[in-house]
């Protein structure tokens, strides 16, 4: 499978929006994406138990004169509109110092609690159609009665919570937005798996091709491989200590019974965590195994070079004996010489094959 290399216009592209950075005052929203002038949007999916409202408002303040019934899922999707951003702020009375964070794009994950709302940064893990892993930053600002989530694109991996709230499936429609903010959180997790799963895929038929094919391009793979596992690991390995401080948290709007629920997260982060470890070793090894294979296919060579070095060593200490301008070379005279001689040569020759065979050198 081929993976994408980063140019260096690409890295140069991502050094001048740090320096777009560098120099303003904290809280000052800069977005640090690859995904310029991309038009910000809203959906809302509102619900209770027994109603359900899917639409996209026609400002923010659509947002704000709804009523306290219904549970709200608002799905921001593009963040390079600073000024949307901005406005959408204000209207959430959100942090700059948040607002910064949800369009800083390379931000690590993150988790931020306040009087009036919680707010996380997430890495958001995928497969596209070309089976290429796709990392996308997200957050999400949980409310008393809302989850606002910021995202790049509309590509996402929360279909299955949209179903469970369409169909009223499950208990999702009955709980207050603690779950629902738990149920992204899960279902992200929960595509991290399937992500591992393709990584797992990949170092398998690695280890096919050092096994029985090795090429210069097999030590690239392995090598692309490794950095993409040492990616995933840095945006997986912090949500374990995040989901840890939700489930350790005072404030009053996780409640206990979501508290049970995240705890399986936390156990889903410590088995994906241990996955990660294992994969990296895999790689190491694989690139191990690579060079032991490398190095074994060359003494094999050499080993054959050898034999044959061997065996046409006294061959050509022959001919060169009886390549010498000497007069009194009494076998130059003979009849027969010639073919003595290649006769002697070819006795040495079979006897030299026997001796290699039964040594198993051939």
């Amino acid at each position: 499978m081929k993976q994408k290399r980063t140019s260096g216009k690409a890295r140069s592209k991502k050094a001048s929006k740090m320096h777009r950075k560098i120099g303003k005052s904290p809280g000052t929203i800069t977005y640090m994406g690859t995904r310029e002038n991309a038009i910000s949007s809203l959906d809302v999916i509102a619900y209770t138990e027994e109603d359900i409202q899917e639409y996209s408002p026609v400002n923010i303040e659509a947002l704000l004169d709804k009523d306290d019934e219904h549970v709200q899922w608002i799905n921001l999707v593009g963040l390079s509109d600073e000024a949307f951003i901005t406005q959408l702020g204000k209207a959430f009375q959100l942090n700059p110092l948040v607002l910064e964070d949800a369009v800083h794009t390379t931000q690590r994950p993150k988790l931020d609690e306040y009087e009036n709302y919680i707010f996380g940064v997430f890495k958001m893990l995928y497969l596209n159609q070309e089976q290429n892993v796709v990392v996308e930053h997200l957050a999400m600002a949980l409310f008393e009665k809302k989850v606002l989530v910021f995202q790049e694109l509309k590509d996402d991996v929360f279909d299955g919570v949209r179903h469970r709230i369409r169909t009223k499936t499950g208990r999702i429609r009955t709980k207050q937005a603690d779950y629902l903010f738990f149920a992204l959180l899960d279902a992200m997790v929960d595509n991290y798996f399937v992500v591992l799963e393709h990584i797992n895929e990949r170092i398998d038929l690695l280890e096919e091709e050092v096994y029985e094919n090795p090429k210069p391009q097999t030590a690239h793979k392995i090598q692309e491989l490794k950095k993409e596992v040492l990616r995933i690991r840095r945006y997986a390995s912090p949500i374990k200590e995040l989901v840890g401080r939700l489930i350790d948290t005072e404030h009053h709007f996780i409640t206990k019974d979501t508290k049970l629920f995240l705890r399986d997260i936390n156990d889903h982060c410590l088995e994906i965590n241990e996955s990660l470890q294992i994969y990296r070793e895999m790689t190491m090894s694989l690139m191990e195994m690579y060079m032991s294979n490398v190095s074994n296919k060359m003494n094999e060579v050499m080993k054959v070079l050898t034999i044959m070095a061997s065996i046409f060593i006294p061959l050509t200490f022959i001919a060169g004996v009886y390549g010498m301008n000497f007069e009194n070379m009494p076998e130059l005279q003979w009849r027969y010489g010639y073919y003595g001689i290649l006769g002697v040569m070819l006795l040495i020759l079979i006897f030299m094959l026997i001796y290699f065979k039964r040594r198993r050198w051939l």
